[in-house]
């Protein structure tokens, strides 16, 4: 079996569901897609929380959580496939800690990847048991950063040797030349906006550079977070426009909560003059906008994230402390001020995402699931020997 020739049933969120995990599957099939030339053994299950039936004519179906019917039918599906991918998140499928996920992976037959999309360095027993037990049914592992994969390795004891590190693609119109113009230098930052992003740090920080002159803009870009408009409606927003009010940033802070298509999207990154990720998260070792950002061309100015720490200390960008306005502050400063740093961080971030556009991303992924159908199927232990703590929570 050729690489081009491999099934592949993904199991994740998927769109019309708004995150980070559904425009990834998105992006990745279809990347796949238009390198074979269409959807042909291509499919997914949406593990998403919307009430969308099954769309056939897209390869997509539902699994509704808590209904067994649902799940069976839905190892069925991906039973069809050569191979299943399976996207992995806390939270995203049913029950404790997402922990169905395993009901699911023990109805499988065929080869089956799961692609850890976190990697938590101080998990819950519970959850730390789920990827223990992942890790044993699964053929192969993925994550998408050499962070993911140390701590895979060696905080929960898993062969190196079944292990891939497959980067996070990024949009090939990202690859196009600067956009950036005018005077006054562009900070941008975007994505679903919600608590976890440090905006907060990132506005106090532009009350430390009310010295420039002309003064930077800061362009806050993106919907709030569905999650975080259920439970709280624009307040958080609200909350940001008022502390930047309060600073006297009114002329430096912006907000755009419009919907960005890859095309729009593409074009406000290549805009800005530097990328800011103030995530108050230590844990994430995987971020797409990172990604996207490096691929841009664009300097990095980021809390110590894992994936920033990781993609930053070779030059294309700047870290601080979570939380440290100041620190953040002083890094903006150089990186607005000083053209051949800027230039310098750049370069270095071209160099770096040279072969993380969607189109190698999409063959390296097939590559892998190739060789793995090739291997043969599913390893490891069976749903019906796992440990007694999911029987019981179960």
């Amino acid at each position: 079996m050729g690489s081009a020739d491999v099934s592949i049933g993904f199991v994740s969120t998927y769109p019309p569901t708004v995150c980070g995990l559904a425009t990834y599957t998105e992006s990745l099939l279809g990347a796949i897609a238009r390198d074979r030339g269409n959807r042909s053994g291509l499919g997914v299950v949406d593990v998403g929380h919307g009430k969308r039936g099954v769309d056939a004519r897209r390869g997509v179906h539902r699994l509704l959580g808590g209904d067994g019917r649902s799940l069976h039918r839905a190892a069925q599906v991906l039973n069809t496939y050569d191979t299943v991918s399976i996207q992995h998140e806390f939270g995203i499928f049913p029950g404790p800690d997402g922990e169905d996920v395993l009901e699911l992976m023990g109805a499988l037959t065929v080869p089956t990847a799961v692609t850890f999309h976190t990697v938590l360095d101080d998990p819950t027993p519970h959850q730390r048991a789920i990827i223990d037990q992942l890790a044993l049914e699964a053929d192969r592992l993925v994550v998408m950063s050499t962070t993911g994969a140390t701590r895979l390795a060696s905080g929960y004891g898993i062969d190196p040797d079944r292990i891939d590190v497959v980067a996070h693609g990024a949009n090939s119109l990202l690859g196009g030349p600067s956009l950036a113009s005018g005077d006054r230098r562009l900070v941008l930052t975007w994505g679903l906006i919600g608590p976890g992003k440090g905006l907060d740090s990132a506005i106090q920080a532009f009350g430390e550079l009310l010295d420039l002159e002309p003064a930077p803009r800061y362009l806050i870009a993106g919907a709030t977070h569905p999650h975080v408009r259920e439970s709280s409606g624009e307040s958080y927003r609200r909350s940001l426009g008022a502390l930047a009010h309060g600073l006297g940033l009114d002329h430096v802070v912006e907000f755009d909560g419009r919907y960005f298509d890859r095309v729009s999207l593409a074009r406000l990154v290549r805009s800005a003059d530097v990328v800011m990720l103030p995530y108050s998260s230590t844990e994430q070792v995987t971020s797409g906008v990172l990604a996207e950002a490096i691929a841009a061309g664009k300097p990095v100015v980021a809390t110590r994230f894992p994936h920033a720490v990781e993609l930053l200390t070779g030059g294309a960008g700047l870290t601080a402390p979570q939380g440290d306005a100041h620190a953040l502050a002083e890094a903006l400063r150089l990186v607005l001020t000083d053209h051949e740093a800027r230039a310098r961080m750049g370069r270095e971030a071209r160099r770096l995402a040279a072969s993380w556009f969607w189109p190698t991303i999409g063959r390296r992924f097939t590559g892998m699931m190739s060789e793995m159908a090739a291997a043969g199927g599913r390893v490891g232990v069976r749903a019906d020997s796992r440990p007694e703590l999911f029987r019981a929570v179960g």
